[in-house]
């Protein structure tokens, strides 16, 4: 792998990507956000009245991406956004957390609640797993355990000892 990469920070909406990204972005990594990218591209989409969201046309969002992502980024690049793991990355880190919690922190943020059960719904299918389509190392991390200083420090440690792929029993199961 290169000196610098494009990692990808995923995860069900609630399990505390934002606030990683920020602490990661003072170790020396620029930010970029699915929504800012998607904008850019063309791809975002009229807010849906149902949730409030803007869906992202993957399709155009992948065109602009490779097209705009031929060489490898001059720093480090982590793109934050539960869509981000879709990319053409280099890693992906999938940020989980207790499905309750995520119930929890999306009725607190005043998400529909449908939006709020088929968010937990999402999480507790490992949703994002269902989606890998591409052979970039990945890992898990339960936010619901540990504090965002932990997560983030486990993030470096992965990336440093070369992005090391996780065993099974190393993939967070709500249901099993």
């Amino acid at each position: 792998m290169e000196d610098t990469y494009r990692l990808a920070l995923s995860g069900t909406p609630g399990t505390g990507k934002s606030t990683l990204a920020g602490l990661l972005s003072s170790h020396g990594m620029s930010i970029s956000n699915i929504e800012e990218l998607a904008q850019q591209a063309g791809a975002l989409e009229e807010v849906d009245v149902t949730d409030g969201a803007h869906p992202v046309d993957m399709g155009t969002l992948l065109q602009y991406i490779n097209q705009k992502w031929q060489t490898a980024p001059l720093k480090t690049e982590l793109i934050d956004g539960h869509l981000s793991h879709n990319l053409p990355v280099d890693a992906v880190v999938l940020l989980r957390c207790e499905p309750e919690i995520i119930r929890q922190r999306l009725n607190e943020r005043g998400y529909p609640q449908p939006k709020v059960e088929a968010n937990v719904e999402w999480e507790l299918l490992g949703g994002a797993w269902n989606e890998k389509e591409n052979d970039a190392p990945w890992i898990e991390f339960d936010t619901s355990k540990d504090g965002p200083e932990v997560i983030v420090a486990n993030i470096l440690n992965w990336i440093s000892d070369g992005f090391k792929p996780t065993s099974p029993e190393d993939v967070i199961d709500w249901v099993g």
